[in-house]
């Protein structure tokens, strides 16, 4: 899942309560952290199969281009 909470959907909370996907990693580069939904508390992962974060030269957030200039309005 390469989505947050911080967007308008919370694409990431969303997804858990649609699948009961309740693990989530960060998909930013450098971050490793994991989260588990069901408890609402970080948690230690196992190490995922790439990819495991946008390329550092995609913007976030992103496509550039698909992203209203306001954007940061839109945030939870």
């Amino acid at each position: 899942m390469g989505c947050c909470d911080s967007s308008p959907a919370q694409h990431a909370s969303r997804h858990y309560r649609e699948t009961g996907h309740r693990y989530m990693q960060s998909y930013e580069p450098g971050e490793e952290w994991f989260w588990d939904f069901e408890n609402q508390e970080a948690v230690r992962g196992v190490v995922l199969a790439g990819p495991t974060s946008r390329p550092e030269s995609q913007p976030s957030p992103a496509p550039a281009d698909r992203v209203p200039e306001d954007w940061q309005q839109h945030l939870n």
